[in-house]
This record gives structure tokens, sequence and C-alpha cells, in this order.
């Protein structure tokens, strides 16, 4: 038996789990909140320094928890660009999140290059805000002695990793990370430098792409790093999905993910085409409104919380009694209707009742992110299972419609930091490889997350009727939203 770490470095915190190589059993854990920092509103600072990702790490390791860890995968937020000059010194905080300031600086790139489908050809996405390549047009136009003195380009677990070995000349990153970028084609499995330079108005140093299961380097005291990854494939990765599974993930706003042997090229701009940890593909088609649906019903009907929400929803039945929810409270990005609204369709006398409208709430969730799935499927991507995560997901009445809506088994994994294990699968991974016990190409097999099973049984048909009825109002309201 060997001992691995894998640690998650989130927007919020840092979470280390040590696991047994052999089994992935969880054999002791850490946590520590990152420095707080808000900005004037009360909210997360765009700009953060990379420094408190390390005292976050450095806490959340104390008390002899790595003692005996033989190698240490790292999984960081993504998106979160750390921009260095050449001595590895950074020239600014690092960019992190969805930073709405760029969104001009997106729309900049776009036409830079000739539009949507020659970025989706490119790299395998069209820019968004949050990422990478959009931060450094931003910061071209905005702080041009920053961008002048940009050499070097990580992102946060590059960073982390390369502190880890001593900050070594080499650098290094993983396909899944890369692959997020804007710069980095999943397709191709290289970089496009010319991109780069479109952004950023010069050429910059990148980190050198590792295979899966290689090692970043060894520590002095011997531990040894492996590539490490972005949250999104290390949460994949510790779930254990594999072809035929995709992930539902219910945050503020939705994300469906699925796991594909080849990079999909998607001109509309809905599938941002990522790979993996694994050596495969992780094509993710977003939506802007999943829970905040929920809170919205919530502050409407002048209830309590999301619990209360789904008890009245429970009360109606498939269908919500002819209400039909879309839920675009925010504009929408699937489809791409960034200035619409939501529209309740059906009302009734025998309809206006609050039950029915708690229904129609959840339905409409879960009916914009089949879409989503739908998305997916057109494009030959199998979804025979879908893992459900989020504190949404425990609902009764998120519960109660899924399968059906979803038209597949859906898993609910027992919560647990997904991302942190499969840093540690990756460790394990990369140690084993390193002793000859493991296949480059095999990962070591885990045992798989617990969970709830739910199938779609005798509600499918029910489902694909509540369904229709939803894809009928839509049409109405915003005909060939889908073929745009």
């Amino acid at each position: 038996m060997g001992i691995v770490a894998g640690l998650d470095s989130s927007p919020d915190f840092t979470r280390i789990v040590v696991c047994d190589t052999d089994t992935g059993a969880v054999l002791r854990q850490g946590y520590a909140p990152h420095p707080v920092e808000t900005t004037e509103g009360g909210g997360r600072p765009s700009d953060v320094d990379p420094q408190a990702w390390l005292l976050s790490l450095g806490e959340a390791a104390g008390g002899g928890l790595l003692e005996g860890v033989q190698a240490i995968g790292v999984s960081a937020q993504q998106n979160a660009l750390v921009p260095m000059d050449t001595q590895g010194n950074t020239v600014r905080p690092a960019m992190v999140g969805g930073d709405k300031r760029a969104q001009v600086a997106a729309a900049d790139l776009v036409d830079a290059l000739g539009g949507r489908e020659a970025w989706a050809q490119a790299v395998g996405h069209v820019p968004q805000a949050a990422q990478p390549v959009t931060k450094l047009r931003w910061l071209n136009k905005t702080e041009p002695d920053a961008a002048l003195r940009t050499a070097v380009l990580l992102q946060a677990h590059d960073w982390l990793v390369w502190q880890l070995l001593g900050r070594p000349m080499r650098r290094t990153t993983d396909r899944g990370g890369a692959s997020g970028t804007g710069y980095w084609s999943a397709a191709t499995g290289g970089y496009r430098p010319d991109l780069v330079e479109l952004a950023l108005g010069h050429q910059a140093t990148l980190p050198d792409v590792l295979g899966p299961s290689e090692a970043a380097g060894t520590t002095p005291e011997g531990l040894l790093i492996s590539a490490g990854t972005g949250e999104t494939m290390a949460a994949a990765f510790g779930l254990g999905i594999g072809l035929g599974d995709a992930v539902v993930s219910l945050g503020a706003s939705g994300s469906v993910m699925a796991v594909h042997p080849e990079a999909l090229v998607d001109a509309s701009g809905m599938i941002t085409s990522l790979a993996d940890a694994t050596g495969m593909h992780l094509p993710v088609v977003t939506t802007l409104n999943a829970v905040r649906t929920l809170r919205g019903a919530v502050e409407l009907l002048g209830l309590p919380d999301l619990e209360s929400l789904s008890e009245l929803a429970m009360k109606s039945t498939p269908g919500s009694h002819g209400l039909v929810l879309l839920p675009y409270l925010e504009g929408e990005r699937t489809p791409n209707l960034p200035h619409t609204a939501g529209t309740l369709a059906g009302l009734r006398r025998e309809s206006m009742r609050p039950e029915h409208l708690a229904r129609a709430a959840f339905e409409g969730m879960l009916c914009g992110l089949a879409d989503a799935l739908d998305v997916l499927r057109g494009r030959g991507v199998d979804v025979r299972r879908v893992f459900l995560l989020g504190a949404a997901a425990e609902l009764p009445a998120v519960q109660a419609a899924a399968p059906a809506l979803f038209g597949a088994q859906v898993v609910v994994p027992q919560p647990a930091d997904y991302a942190a294990l499969g840093a540690a699968r990756q460790a394990a991974w990369a140690l084993g490889v390193s002793q000859g016990t493991l296949d480059p190409q095999l990962p070591p097999v885990w045992q798989g997350a617990v969970a709830q099973i739910l199938e779609p049984g005798e509600e499918l048909a029910v489902g694909q009727a509540v369904r229709q009825q939803y894809v009928s109002v839509r049409e109405q309201t915003h005909p060939g939203a889908f073929r745009s």
C-alpha cells in the first residue's frame, strides 16, 4: 500500500485528502479557507494574490497531515490567469473567475479572428469573459504596462505545482487545464501562440503540456508531484465517469459535461471542447439559469428556503397543471439568447396556485438542462447515465423529476470533494507509473462514489410529455433558437 494526497484549491478554500493508492480510501483530510477578500459590494474579487493560495495550502496541510505521503496531485480553480515576468514574479494579481471586465475583450477577439466558427476550428470553443485568452486581451487594452512585462503565462494549478517543486526553470501544465485557456486545441493537442499574440500583443512562454500519467517533477524532499489539472477535470476523474456518462452540475448557473473520445467543434459556441485528465475529452455545455431559477421562485412565493419550495412542488403533479416556465432569468447561453427574459406560459385559473408555480420552476430548470444534454446528444455524445451534483440535487422535487426529464438513469453521489479525490487519483497514477506498477494508459481503479441511483421507470412517458410541453413553448417564444 502507498499513500498519496490530492489538494483542491478552490476560489474559497483548500481541501486536502490523503488516500490509499490501491483503493482510494480516504485516510485523513485537511481544510483551510483562503484569506478573506471581498469587493466593496461584498462579492468575490476578480484579482487575487496567488500567495493566498499558498498560505491556505500550508494551513490545510498542518499537523502532520502529509506524513508518509509519497506523491501529491493538485487541482485548482480554472481560468485563473497568473501573468509573470521573466524572473518568475507576478506582474499583477491573478485574474480569477468569470471576470465580467473582459466581456468586451471577448467580443473583440471573436471579431479579430474572423468570427465564432474561426475560433471553434482553432481551439474548440468561442472566447468567453472567464478564459485566460480573453483576460490577456483585457490586460493588453487596459493595463498595457503590465501586459508588456508579462513573459510567462500560468494558471492556478500550474503555479501551485511550480511552487511545490521549488520554482524550477521548467514550467508545466496538463492537457485538461490547457484546453480551457483559449490558446491550446484539444483536437490537435498543440498551442496556438498566434492567439496569445493576438490577445496580449506579443508572444509569451507557455508551460509544457504533460500527459495524464506523467509527473511534473520531484520536490527536494522526494515527493513526486503529478501534472495537476483544473477542478472540472479533477472532479470528473474523482467521480470515475467514463464513456456513456454525463455530469449535470446544479449551481446558480448549470453545466453539463460528458466523456467523449474526440474533441468536438461547435461553431454555435454552445459546446466548450475541453480535454479531461485521462486522455479523453470533456465537451461542456453551460446554462446561465439553474438554482437561481429556484431561488427566484422562493422569493416570489415568500418561502424561507429551497427545501420549502421542494415540499410545495411535490404537492403538484408532473406538468404543473399546464404551467411552463422558460427559466431565462439572466438571459441564456444555451440557447444563445443573452438579452432575453424568462417566460411563464399556460396560466389558467386552475393552474394559478403556488404549488404549480413551484413545480414549474423545478421542471423549467431541469428542462433547460435537458436542452443542454440534447446539444451533446445531437453531436453524437452517448449519454446513458447522468451524475447530478450540487446541494440542490438532494431536493426531493429534483430527484422526482430529473430521471424522466433527462431520459436516463440519474446518479446522486454522496457529497465529497471529488476534485481533491481526482487529484489524489492522478498522483497515485503518476506514482505507480514511476514505480513500474501501473500502465501509463490505464489509471488506477478506485472505489466508486457512494451514490443514490434513480431510474426513469414508468415515469419516462410522463417526463417526455412534460418535456414536449416545454419545447413547444420554447419554440413558440424563441423559434429556431437551437438552429442558429
